[in-house]
């Protein structure tokens, strides 16, 4: 990768990943438009590393809360309401573990990482996110985080291994559906990605390494670059939320996808 490329993807990457418009499937097309090679799941993964830390200093009150939460759970202080927090996200969790583990032993991480299925599933789930924002109740926070929720939510971030699907895009979508406020269903998005995120980054780690100097040198600048934007899209996303629908981010989905498809 050129230090360009780098830079682009980046951005990318870092911009893409919070706002609901899929990060896996702007990855996907960087490249193409570029005119260079894709740059693999190995830098997707190291670039998720960057928006994880992102999200571990944004939220860090919340991502400090859990981590106590685990202390308490195996008895190191006293953190109920923390500790029940940990335990719906770790269950939260179990579905992109599952899915991620059938996906990467039967080889179609690569496989799935096509245009049109980027397109039809950007108009998809883009129609979904604008049904849920429409008419989704706004009365719950990620206090009020259950089981159910937990699970539900979970089993949503686990189909955003699907590239065009938006990992935030259809954890929120699902938040939404459910009664959570905009800026709670981001937080609630955002906070159960954290173990998923961190576990696909230490499972690749190994990879990297053994893939030689070059690579791990461009996961480390890429990760580095998508950390800077990345917190700083997030601060706006937040902001933003506090103000406006999500309607803007369904035209973009819908608007991209028609013209992909026409494209591709």
């Amino acid at each position: 990768m050129t230090f360009l490329q780098m830079l682009i993807t980046a951005i990318v990457q870092g911009v893409t990943e919070f706002l609901p418009i899929s990060s896996s499937g702007h990855l996907i097309l960087t490249p193409i438009f570029l005119g260079a090679e894709d740059q693999g799941v190995m830098i997707d993964a190291a670039l998720h590393v960057g928006t994880l830390l992102a999200i571990i200093v944004y939220f860090f009150k919340d991502a400090w809360g859990l981590a106590r939460g685990g202390l308490a759970t195996v008895g190191i202080g006293k953190a109920p309401q923390q500790r029940r927090l940990f335990w719906w996200v770790a269950i939260g969790t179990v579905p992109v573990v599952a899915f991620g583990a059938f996906l990467h032993m039967n080889g179609l991480m690569d496989k799935l990482r096509i245009t049109d299925l980027v397109a039809i599933n950007l108009i998809a789930y883009g129609l979904l996110l604008g049904a849920a924002d429409r008419w989704g109740r706004q009365e719950k926070r990620y206090e009020d985080m259950s089981l159910k929720d937990a699970i539900i939510v979970g089993c949503a971030q686990a189909l955003a291994l699907i590239p065009g699907t938006s990992r935030s895009g259809v954890t929120m979508t699902a938040a939404r559906f459910l009664g959570y406020e905009r800026v709670e269903a981001a937080r609630f998005s955002f906070l159960l990605s954290i173990p998923a995120v961190a576990g696909a980054g230490v499972l690749i780690i190994p990879e990297i390494m053994e893939a030689g100097g070059e690579l791990a040198m461009e996961a480390l600048i890429t990760g580095a670059m998508t950390f800077v934007a990345a917190l700083a899209t997030m601060a706006f996303l937040m902001r933003f939320l506090r103000k406006a629908s999500m309607l803007v981010f369904v035209i973009y989905r819908v608007a991209m996808g028609i013209v992909l498809l026409a494209l591709f």
